[in-house]
């Protein structure tokens, strides 16, 4: 087991708000989950991902078990108050209790993080092209008491626009749901594109009237050795996208 390599996020985030996206690196999953799986659902041994699931609660110093959810690639965001005692059916939570780490699980889907400016409130979602087309990100943020311009929001670890092949089917539902995304689709032989995640959900925050967007960059599906991704290799683990404030 190599030690545990953990992207801290460099945004606008105040001083009470904890952030945190992890990678393959270290951990105690083998075969296809090589690394620091934490995804429960993929097949892997329950064994190695209860202790990877420990040493991330060690590395981040987390107050808590983090409120993982139920992803179904859909727009629900929940709000918890508490702990919740199963994970909701969601894509995206927030949070305005201090002591509640919210998280989501990705391997080549987009997550992103949200906080306001005054450290009251905090949110994170999981992104797919399905999610995002249907307005996950803008749900998010009406679900903030702060206005939309005083939110910040970071951009995670996901596929990269070189390597997100998508279909005619693709580019007509962003079309239809988000004005001017069709320049962010780049023609790869006849009836495919290459999609650019990361700007797809630029445009949807600005949208939402965030404009404070940090982040992106990587590509899950290139970098190997760093990620997971599912469009890669099929079986595969999860990495995890957290965010939490303390008092």
């Amino acid at each position: 087991m190599s030690r545990l390599d953990i992207i801290l996020p460099n945004w606008d985030m105040p001083a009470n708000v904890r952030a945190a996206a992890t990678t393959r690196g270290g951990g105690m999953s083998h075969g296809p989950y090589r690394g620091f799986n934490l995804g429960s659902h993929v097949g892997d041994e329950p064994e190695a991902v209860e202790g990877n699931r420990r040493l991330l609660a060690g590395r981040l110093g987390l107050p808590a078990e983090p409120a993982w959810l139920e992803q179904v690639h859909g727009n629900e965001v929940v709000l918890l108050d508490e702990l919740p005692d199963e994970p909701p059916r969601a894509d995206a939570a927030l949070t305005r209790t201090p002591g509640i780490p919210l998280a989501v699980l990705t391997a080549d889907c987009l997550p992103v993080l949200f906080c306001d400016e005054a450290g009251r409130e905090v949110a994170v979602a999981h992104a797919g092209w399905r999610g995002l087309a249907a307005g996950i990100l803008q749900n998010t943020v009406d679900l903030f008491d702060a206005e939309p311009g005083s939110i910040h929001a970071w951009l995670g670890p996901a596929i990269g626009p070189k390597d997100f092949e998508v279909g005619e089917d693709v580019l007509q539902t962003y079309a239809a749901r988000l004005p001017g995304s069709e320049s962010l689709f780049a023609p790869d032989g006849e009836g495919k594109f290459l999609a650019d995640i990361y700007q797809l959900a630029r445009l949807a925050l600005a949208g939402a009237g965030v404009t404070s967007v940090r982040g992106g960059g990587w590509s899950t599906f290139a970098e190997e050795d760093r990620f997971f991704s599912y469009r890669r290799d099929g079986e595969t683990g999860r990495q995890a996208t957290l965010i939490w404030m303390v008092e």
